[in-house]
């Protein structure tokens, strides 16, 4: 893995990637995809490594926005019940090379349409989420988030925001635990059919871990990074444009 062409460079833009990802409460998957694509990594070690990169960046995330008394079980409940055992069902899963990139650059779209803050807007009213309501997104968000390699954070929150079941910092806070459960689960998954790690794997994860204990700590706070947000969004655009036309 670590014999990638370009891998200096690579391990450069990681731990920035990360750290945009955990001040807004997410791990960061769709953002290590989309950097793996770009630098031309196999799909079969993309999914395993974005999942195990999630693992650990969602958790630090998490534990900044729990601290910062952000965190909602109420809200989280209803999303997890479902989500748990279909990404567990997802990460079972292998799919074709060329549709795997294709549903990865649909689902970038939703990060990049994020980073621009089209679903920035909080608002006041806020209303409680139906058991139903979050089964079913929840179910569907779950599965995918296996099957592609994502905790599913990226596509929760702008949901959350839409149909103002919370606030901008407790949909972060909401998100990154339901990213960190997925991509357990997802990883799961992925172990029980044979998925084996790299040892430079956990060399990708000490570089992430730098960015995302960083931006989680800020993220929780009050920092503003839409200029570097703005050029992710750009970076994201590229990869999208590569998976679906390579």
């Amino acid at each position: 893995m670590l014999e990638i062409e370009n891998i200096y460079l690579f391990l450069l833009l990681l731990p920035i990637v990360s750290f945009l990802y955990a001040s807004v409460g997410h791990g960061g998957a769709s953002g290590y995809l989309a950097l793996m694509a770009l630098f031309s990594f196999a799909p079969e070690v993309m999914k395993p490594t974005a999942l195990i990169l999630n693992l650990f960046v969602a958790g630090i995330s998490f534990f900044y926005y729990y601290k910062g008394g952000h965190f909602k079980k109420n809200l989280f409940i209803p999303f997890a019940i479902a989500s748990i055992p279909l990404a567990f069902l997802g990460g079972t899963i292998e799919i074709d090379a060329s549709i795997y990139k294709k549903i990865l650059a649909i689902l970038l779209v939703f990060a990049i349409l994020k980073m621009l803050n089209v679903f920035g807007k909080e608002k006041e009213d806020i209303k409680k989420v139906k058991l139903w309501q979050g089964l079913v997104v929840g179910g569907i968000i779950g599965f995918f988030s296996g099957l592609i390699g994502i905790g599913g954070g990226i596509i929760l929150t702008p949901i959350i925001l839409l149909l103002h079941w919370g606030n901008m910092k407790e949909a972060a806070a909401v998100s990154a635990l339901f990213i960190w459960v997925n991509s357990a689960s997802g990883l799961v998954g992925q172990l029980s059919s044979g998925v084996h790690f790299e040892i430079e794997t956990f060399v990708l994860v000490a570089v992430a871990l730098i960015g995302g204990i960083l931006g989680g700590y800020y993220g929780s706070k009050k920092i503003n990074n839409q200029k570097l947000r703005y050029i992710l969004a750009f970076v994201l655009a590229i990869a999208c444009f590569k998976l679906f036309f390579t």
